[in-house]
């Protein structure tokens, strides 16, 4: 398993094929996390669509979207599920962040949350707007995640 980067350094950069809905229609594109340079992005890793945990974080950043928004802040979820998955997912529980596809698992690798095979650790990473790491938080037991009180306090910190 590869380390997580440092904060401080750069944050790996990557292009994933992403869904998300507007006003019920599934828009899919590829997203890159450095053209979202000059705001701060909030990379949810998640190991499952649709499982019990990770449908309860999702669901919690879904609801608290404007407290992101507000902050200039981009929320994307990413887990190693495919489009098809991805867009089911969202619209049974009304997810309004874009959903990524990393089925090869590049940006899980890039990130060293890989746990073997198509394992990954639940983790949150904050990248500020000039493209550094500057908060992250990596799950040792994935039964738990950061809510969006903490991440929200950690966007503030940045000034955003």
């Amino acid at each position: 398993m590869s380390k997580t980067p440092d904060i401080g350094a750069p944050a790996p950069d990557f292009t994933l094929d992403a869904v998300r809905l507007s006003e019920g229609t599934a828009i899919r594109e590829p997203l890159t996390l450095s053209a979202q340079r000059g705001r701060p992005v909030v990379l949810a890793f998640y190991p499952g669509d649709d499982t019990a945990v990770c449908t309860k974080q999702l669901c919690s950043y879904s609801s608290g979207f404007e407290q992101f928004t507000d902050l200039d802040a981009v929320v994307w979820g990413i887990s190693p599920q495919g489009l098809d998955s991805h867009e089911r997912f969202a619209r049974k529980h009304g997810l309004r962040m874009p959903l990524l596809a990393d089925t090869e698992h590049r940006a899980v690798d890039s990130y060293g949350i890989g746990m073997g095979g198509k394992a990954l650790r639940r983790a949150v990473f904050i990248v500020d707007a000039e493209g550094v790491l500057r908060w992250k938080h990596v799950a040792l037991v994935g039964l738990t995640y950061r809510g969006v009180d903490t991440l929200t306090a950690q966007l503030r910190l940045l000034g955003a």
